[in-house]
């Protein structure tokens, strides 16, 4: 047993253990167990009655607001766990500073964090603030809504409607974001060559339309990803990489990122596939399994995301990811999703019907999985490598995309992407 970073433990009972309260109630529930020393040793505490009652009087007297918890005693091993849960009026401030854990702990959050906790805590969204540029023009957005929604003109009735205008207060920063030009950081991209120290082409998207920044990125796509042949008698179009996971992944950077942090949504073009990194990690309460599996929709920016729902560059909330995935059924490498803390990364390989540029031995090992072979022992029974290399060849498999991990231990499973 070790600690994480939704478990502390704690040999006694002191002040420290409150800037953890403070972390768990801002950002997430956790426990912190009381008579565990910090390499797991359990000692329990003397007199676990009165220490609960000392660490409920800490925790009232010093955390404001009061946070919600449980406190239960284990009475064979007389080991305490207060279990913090997460809050719904944030920042929870310990001597007038809020925390968050970083791994096993707990630190001070920054300015930009602890902004983000205020406007949670009032329900707010940093869109739907207003924007320090209020002298806007909407041109793209118009022509958008004219060929979408079919509107003559766009007039103050509609911006209000959409929460881009209020009443005696100005555009917000959803408005300026849709406006013709802002001053928010937009999209770098770039195509590489055969290394990161050549680059063959670079945009820098800035100071413009997020609609704009989207189309210009779906245009430069199209250059480098998609061209037609000749079948028959027919010119088809072919795409390298699918447009829908390319249109999916942008709108969902767009949409998705922290628009406070002075960052650009990067987009990087490679011979074999597109990567996308937006700031700014999963928003507070989503998990990784819940964001890929498109469960829960929690929206950064709400009223930005209405907006490009209504303009049908997104579909129904929280299936971005699916239907990004779903574009590469068929194909023998999937795309990956790279979750950071303060980032996010999708990689969209090109599209493959069969394997390429796989070793013999490689080829061997896709073969008995192919044949419905899941198991390292199972796979190593056909191939007859010892177990080393099997399990070597299995990982490279993994990493280059063409196989999928399953479960844990002897739980293991490996499949070929769907």
């Amino acid at each position: 047993m070790r600690e994480t970073k939704d478990l502390e433990f704690k040999e006694q009972v002191s002040k420290t253990f409150l800037k953890t309260v403070s972390a768990f109630a801002n950002y997430g529930t956790g426990e912190i167990k009381f008579g565990i020393k910090d390499n797991g040793q359990v000692v329990g505490v003397d007199d676990p009655e009165r220490v609960c009652l000392d660490i409920e009087n800490k925790i009232n007297d010093s955390i404001q607001p009061n946070p919600k918890y449980d406190l239960d005693i284990d009475k064979d091993t007389r080991v305490i766990t207060l279990r913090v849960y997460q809050g719904t009026n944030p920042p929870y401030f310990y001597k007038s500073k809020a925390y968050k854990r970083n791994d096993s702990a707990s630190i001070e959050v920054d300015p930009v964090e602890l902004s983000r906790l205020i406007l949670e805590g009032k329900n707010q969204t940093f869109d739907s603030l207003q924007a320090q540029d209020q002298n806007l023009t909407f041109s793209s957005l118009e022509t958008a809504l004219k060929d979408k929604l079919g509107i003559e003109t766009l007039n103050q009735d509609i911006l209000i409607t959409l929460d881009l205008l209020r009443k005696g207060k100005g555009y917000t920063n959803a408005g300026a974001l849709l406006a013709d030009h802002n001053h928010f950081r937009g999209i770098n991209l770039v195509r590489f060559g055969a290394n990161l120290n050549i680059m063959l082409d670079r945009k820098d998207y800035e100071g413009i339309s997020v609609l704009d920044q989207y189309n210009f990125s779906i245009d430069m796509y199209r250059q480098y990803y998609q061209h037609e042949e000749i079948k028959g008698i027919n010119r088809e179009l072919v795409a390298e990489i699918p447009e829908e996971a390319f249109r999916e992944a942008v709108a969902n950077a767009l949409v998705h990122r922290t628009w406070d942090v002075n960052s650009q949504i990067k987009i990087s073009m490679f011979d074999d596939r597109i990567e996308i990194a937006s700031p700014g990690g999963l928003p507070s309460g989503l998990s990784k399994e819940e964001y890929l599996l498109g469960q829960i929709s929690i929206l950064r920016n709400p009223i930005l995301a209405n907006v490009f729902y209504r303009l049908g560059l997104i579909e129904q909330f929280g299936t971005g990811i699916r239907r990004i995935i779903s574009s590469y059924h068929g194909s023998v490498i999937q795309p990956k999703f790279k979750i950071f803390e303060n980032s996010i990364v999708i990689i969209l390989p090109l599209l493959q019907s069969v394997p390429v540029n796989l070793s013999e031995d490689e080829g061997q090992i896709y073969q008995a999985v192919q044949s419905g072979n899941e198991t390292t022992s199972k796979i190593n029974g056909v191939v007859g490598f010892g177990r080393t290399k099997t399990l070597r060849l299995i990982n490279s498999l993994v990493k280059k995309g063409y196989l999928i991990k399953f479960g844990e231990g002897r739980g293991t499973k490996y499949m070929l992407p769907k």
